[in-house]
């Protein structure tokens, strides 16, 4: 199983392993003192968290050694592409702070070069065009320890393949009734080198090129290459592109020299604790409707977690954290959850929310009068000001702050006991009253005036304190209560179908959320709020002017936080 860890190996200099090596070739050097990166998304699907470990990486580096980095779309399979997903990548890199400038890229911007390099390849005797079956070409693959056998094909003469391979691009054979493949070695210890296939039929229409190919290269074939025709000095990717290594070194050298070769670096991809990162998987739950879309609060994907409240730099804080190894891991969604709340905990306003309301009626305050106390925006950072809210007789509490037969330390309301209303008065509950069905339906209390804060005097002190909003100023708004999407901790691990391992209660929508009159009138999408006692919320897109909506981005009680100062006791 996948060791949960989260501790980065860096340098004695403060560097983590890649750069430390990136920094070791510009010393040396390599490539002129150059340095380039890229970040080669497929545009197939949305970007998720791993996507941002892998991109911080590419653009972080460049920045830090004064190199470029350039975005380039792996475009090389148009019958999973679409323009939709390559905006979205766009959108999101922009979110987490980072752009390519003028260094935008297709993979098919290089298909005649790829092309060209194959047919020369050909002309070398490297490569030669088989007509057997996916399943046989896998049947001759052999095992890692028994060689493969040869293709019936392999042998093929020069001419026949250079006539072959030009009809499969004028599209005269079926989708899969051919390929080209590299003739290296099928006794190869790396199965990679068992003439792997450089080409495949795809009659589907590009989104850029049309229907000018109908052949398309592989990625084993097309990345180094592409990478050298940039200038691509260092291709950083993750560790399941090891053993692809020799075969991106022997196709590039196909092109480089020991004036500049493109060198492949790896490093461990990012895993989350109750969460899935294959792209297969994300696809689905979105195709079968059992999320709502790519941006879902519920998703990995940064558009979902940008929705749900999460911020560019909590992400880096995050990757940052778990730094970057070479051996895989499984990290705590709780440390991430932790980067979050640390980070809103800056920046996130103060308002007053009653996520299950109950009136509460304060029986001697009289009926006419209103007050306004100031409440600070935020505590973390007094600057930010106050603002204004309205008290009055009758205010929303949380039903679950209040109790007939409390047990000995519940120190909220109940019969008879004082609490303070945050920033206004001590009160005392009086009474109650339940509705036919033995619901609590409202609460009486009696106030002490002498008890209002700031005042001189005012600081008596009471166990509990209570949030409240104004009946007459509460604006009803609705509220997404977000939670995991799995209800286990590595589905990735787990047998059987992995949609049955959802959470049925990761989202809970409460309609008639009471919240106070200046929250409302100060909503902006993606606007960060805590509610005062129950956790980080934020503006989704979905509000309208009559129609406010919060997701519930993360609660205020911190599982890692607490964690941690246990083990260093």
């Amino acid at each position: 199983m996948t060791e949960i860890i989260e501790e980065s190996i860096v340098s004695e200099g403060g560097l983590n392993f890649v750069e430390q090596e990136i920094k070791d070739d510009l010393a040396a050097g390599k490539n002129g003192g150059r340095l380039s990166t890229r970040f080669p998304p497929e545009p197939n699907g949305y970007l998720h968290i791993g996507h941002a470990k892998a991109f911080i990486m590419d653009f972080g580096v460049a920045e830090k050694f004064g190199g470029t980095c350039n975005l380039r779309f792996d475009d090389t399979n148009p019958q999973k592409e679409d323009t939709e997903y390559v905006n979205a990548i766009m959108r999101d890199i922009h979110w987490l702070g980072y752009d390519w400038g003028n260094r935008l890229y297709y993979a098919s911007d290089y298909f005649q070069q790829l092309y060209d390099l194959a047919v020369r390849m050909i002309k070398e005797g490297k490569a030669y065009v088989d007509e057997q079956t996916s399943e046989q070409i896998a049947s001759q693959k052999g095992t890692p320890t028994e060689p493969g056998t040869n293709s019936p094909f392999r042998d093929r003469p020069v001419e026949e393949n250079l006539d072959l391979f030009a009809r499969m691009n004028a599209g005269e054979f079926d989708e899969g009734s051919m390929v080209l493949r590299a003739k290296i070695d099928m006794a190869n210890s790396n199965m990679h080198f068992r003439d792997p296939i450089m080409y495949r039929i795809i009659k589907t229409p590009h989104w850029r090129t049309g229907t000018t190919w109908k052949v398309y290269p592989m990625y084993d074939f097309a990345h180094g290459q592409s990478d050298y025709f940039e200038g691509v000095t260092h291709s950083i990717c993750t560790l399941e592109f090891v053993p692809h290594r020799p075969l991106y070194e022997y196709f590039v050298k196909e092109l480089a020299d020991e004036s500049y070769c493109p060198r492949q670096i790896e490093f461990n991809r990012l895993n989350l604790t109750y969460t899935v990162m294959s792209k297969r998987k994300l696809l689905q739950l979105v195709k079968e409707n059992l999320v709502n879309g790519w941006d879902d609060p519920r998703m990995p994907t940064l558009c979902g977690l940008r929705r749900r409240g999460y911020t560019p730099s909590a992400i880096k804080d995050f990757v940052n954290r778990i730094g970057y190894t070479k051996y895989e891991a499984l990290n705590h969604i709780e440390l991430l959850e932790h980067a979050v709340r640390e980070d809103l905990n800056k920046t996130a306003t103060r308002v007053s929310a009653v996520v299950n309301p109950v009136k509460l009626i304060i029986t001697n305050y009289p009926e006419d009068k209103e007050e306004r106390f100031l409440m600070d925006n935020n505590p973390e950072n007094l600057e930010e000001g106050k603002h204004e809210m309205p008290f009055t007789r009758e205010l929303w509490i949380e039903r679950e702050d209040f109790m007939e037969n409390p047990p000995k330390k519940f120190f909220r309301m109940s019969p008879d006991k004082e609490v303070r209303l945050k920033s206004a008065y001590i009160v005392r509950c009086t009474g109650y009253k339940k509705n036919e069905n033995g619901e609590i339906e409202e609460i009486y209390a009696e106030y002490d005036p002498e008890t209002r804060s700031g005042l001189p005097g005012s600081d008596r002190k009471v166990k509990g304190t209570l949030h409240w909003v104004s009946v007459p100023y509460a604006k009803a708004v609705e509220v997404r209560d977000y939670d995991r999407l799995f209800a286990v901790e590595n589905p990735s691990a787990e047998e059987g179908d992995f949609r049955d391992l959802l959470n049925p209660n990761s989202l809970i929508t409460r309609n008639n959320v009471m919240i106070e009159p200046w929250a409302a009138e100060n909503v902006k999408e993606e606007a960060h709020f805590q509610f005062t006692r129950l956790g980080y919320y934020t503006v989704d897109p979905d509000t309208t002017a009559d129609h406010i909506v919060f997701n519930k981005t993360i609660g205020l009680k911190d599982t890692w936080a607490k964690e941690q100062k246990k083990s260093t006791k």
